[in-house]
């Protein structure tokens, strides 16, 4: 049975020194260009549509720890700056972020741990929430989109049900009706998912866990989900509300133990068992709202029966239909796949997530989905980042890649309080590199230099460089591969963008460590 995905919380210790050399290898994003459509969402039978009703894909990543005893989003401790993180999700596809949390992280006081204030100081001193609003302000000037998941009703653990005593369903439901209120007004943010993997707790008959449409009111998760829903909706009518299943719909266990298959229970993943939501379906006092969100796992979690079956993997789209997949097939409601992940530490695994994708459908006409993680500490799939918390799992992301529908659109002025970009330095050639400066700490700064092609043929194998004075240190870099050799720094196109097309450009960020300043004797080629 799927048991948390967060490993214990202590926290990575902070990464110290300079990178002389930092390559990204990433692939190119080859999902359909469509973004995440305009305004507010919506539902129209089993697809997510736009403001103006045009059809919407969600292709999205998990980006967890504001669920644990930190209080806000991990990796904040690595090298690599929140902002740098999120411009590397944006760029490889993913156009939604899904944000797990506490109840906890929104208690007063509340306060967050584990920030590396030497790459992130602009959060130093900021609650949980204050950090949160930043994340959503700077995703929304890239074009993404915001799903809050209450992950846990404490930061101790997940559970069964939506409620614990230490967070009664009063305060569950009165905290997501202040979040559905913050947010208001903000397309950015786009729904509640309500409660993170309800699931069986005990053993049948006597079973003390969520089922689906029991009636008992104490267990009983799509009753549950209606309140809660309908709660949201009467603050802010604009959201999505997502509903994951249950494990069990009794609430119990399988009668494995009584060695008789023929009363055994239908029982799926935590939060993945959707199969009696066509008979019970939730009920949300405004239409068009609901996205059922199931969760699906591979060997790395648990191993299922069905991974064993001779005909796997063939068998495989029978038992998501089963679960969750009839719903989207018979146009009842889209479905969202709010967490799948693995570590591909098998070959059963990577066959899993290539059915998977193809099960999902591939352009805007294919279910939505956020996949488990962009965190590299998930202690059971491992992340799309890898422990730098800037290079990319590259065996993961191309199996994902055909799939994921690159965000567009988005504010693109600049935020305010950054510095503008210098003069624009033209060198010799047909193209020009221009720097600014993003940001600036106690003994260290972030950079951006624009390379863009001026001319009328295109740019191949096209490079970079400029100087530093002795004493400033390249950390990292990304959207190209960034080098340092004594004063002189170069940057170079990457192997899936060696080459700048007629008018493009491309950006080029990084951080360095010593005082901040201009570049001198800027060149490209």
């Amino acid at each position: 049975m799927h048991l948390s995905k967060v490993a214990a919380s202590a926290l990575a210790a902070l990464v110290a020194g300079a990178a002389v050399t930092v390559a990204l290898a990433t692939a190119a994003p080859a999902g359909a260009a469509a973004g995440t459509g305009t305004g507010y969402l919506r539902t129209s039978g089993n697809k997510i549509v736009d403001s103006t009703g045009a059809t919407v894909r969600l292709t999205g990543i998990n980006w967890f720890g504001m669920e644990t005893d930190n209080k806000t989003f991990h990796g904040l401790w690595s090298s690599n700056p929140w902002k740098s993180q999120i411009d590397l999700m944006a760029r490889l596809g993913y156009n939604t972020l899904r944000v797990p949390y506490s109840n906890d992280a929104l208690k007063p006081g509340a306060a967050a741990t584990g920030i590396n204030d030497y790459v992130n100081p602009d959060l130093i001193g900021l609650s949980p929430m204050q950090i949160l609003d930043k994340v959503v302000d700077y995703a929304g000037t890239k074009g993404m989109r915001i799903i809050l998941d209450r992950h846990r009703p404490t930061s101790a653990g997940q559970s069964p049900l939506w409620y614990v005593p230490a967070t009664p369903e009063t305060t569950w439901i009165n905290d997501w009706k202040a979040l559905a209120q913050h947010y208001a007004g903000n397309p950015t943010v786009i729904g509640a998912d309500l409660h993170n993997e309800p699931h069986a707790q005990g053993t049948n008959p006597n079973a003390t866990g969520a089922c689906w449409g029991c009636g008992d009111q104490a267990r009983d998760w799509r009753l549950a989900a209606e309140r809660a829903g309908n709660a949201v909706l009467s603050v802010n009518p604009n959201w999505l509300i997502f509903v994951e299943g249950v494990s069990c719909p009794s609430g119990g266990e399988p009668n494995i133990w009584d060695g008789d298959p023929s009363n055994d229970e239908d029982c799926g993943w935590w939060g993945g068992n959707l199969s009696k939501a066509g008979q019970f379906p939730v009920r949300l006092n405004v239409a068009n709202r609901l996205v059922y969100s199931p969760h699906e796992y591979a060997t790395s979690v648990y191993h299922q029966s069905w991974f064993d079956d001779p005909s796997y993997p063939a068998n495989m789209p029978a038992i998501w239909d089963k679960y969750w997949g009839y719903l989207y097939r018979q146009n009842i409601a889209p479905i969202m796949l709010g967490e799948f992940g693995t570590t591909l530490a098998s070959n059963v695994d990577k066959i899993w997530l290539q059915e998977l994708m193809k099960y999902m459908g591939t352009g805007v006409n294919g279910m939505s989905f956020t996949y488990w993680s962009w965190n590299p500490n998930s202690g059971d799939t491992g992340g799309i980042v890898n422990d730098d918390w800037t290079t990319i799992n590259q065996a993961k992301q191309d199996i994902l890649q055909p799939y994921l529908i690159p965000p567009v659109g988005g504010p693109t002025s600049t935020p305010s309080g950054t510095p503008s970009s210098t003069p624009t330095v033209v060198p010799p050639g047909s193209c020009t590199v221009a720097y600014r400066q993003v940001n600036s700490w106690q003994g260290g700064f972030q950079g951006e230099v624009t390379v863009k092609n001026t001319g009328s043929s295109p740019m191949s194998a096209w490079s970079a460089t400029w100087t530093y004075p002795s004493g400033v240190t390249l950390v990292n870099g990304w959207n190209a591969v960034v080098t340092q050799s004594g004063t002189t720094w170069t940057a170079k196109g990457p192997d899936y963008a060696r080459t700048l097309a007629p008018g493009a450009s491309v950006v080029v960020g990084f951080t360095a460590n010593g005082p901040a300043g201009n570049p001198q004797n800027a060149a490209c080629s």
